[in-house]
């Protein structure tokens, strides 16, 4: 799989089936941009899952819903239900281990 951009339009819409991934992350974030080429890289060895990234500064109303206060957050879900919260830098095995 690929992580592909969201925004807050289709977020509800990309979470209601399976179980998906979803990377809330701002441009001016330097863990952030740590964080990124990691979930790339669990993206691409991982089947069963769907990954997005979504941009917290575009995306008010959901960074509000889900309590997001400091990023990176990510967020897991399975039939659009809230599995795990995770705040900050998280390496691959992690990531894995929120997904599996």
């Amino acid at each position: 799989m690929e992580v592909i951009e969201i925004t807050q339009d289709e977020f509800n819409d990309k979470i209601k089936e399976g179980k998906v991934l979803v990377d809330c992350y701002a441009d001016w974030c330097g863990p952030c941009r740590m964080l990124s080429p990691i979930i790339d890289e669990v993206a691409k060895k991982t089947e069963d899952c769907k990954f997005y990234k979504l941009n917290v500064d575009d995306s008010e109303e959901v960074a509000e819903e889900y309590g997001i206060m400091s990023i990176p957050t990510i967020l897991v879900f399975e039939d659009g239900k809230l599995k795990h919260n995770e705040v900050g830098f998280k390496p691959a095995d992690e990531i894995e281990k929120l997904i599996k």
